[in-house]
């Protein structure tokens, strides 16, 4: 039995498998929700681990509600990169 051939990993490879991946879009907007709104939100009195709780779950919300920009942003670069 032969082994299928695989692409090489190469490091532009990596690049556009990261960009075409609708999930990198969706982290990369739950890390920058939770930046920019957990400080508003943050009570004063609340400790370390508690304010790390807060940030992932703000993170976690900014990740599901990108789920359709996501894939729309990975749909626009694929068109606009690959012109297919």
């Amino acid at each position: 039995m032969q082994k299928p051939d695989r692409r090489p990993l190469t490091p532009a490879y990596v690049i556009f498998y990261i960009l075409f991946w609708p999930d990198t879009w969706r982290i990369l907007t739950g890390v920058l929700m939770a930046l920019l709104f957990t400080p508003y939100i943050l009570p004063a009195d609340l400790g370390t681990g508690g304010s790390a709780i807060l940030y992932v779950m703000v993170a976690a919300i900014g990740w599901a509600l990108s789920g359709k920009p996501a894939g729309w942003i990975t749909t626009k670069l694929k068109r606009l990169i690959l012109r297919r």
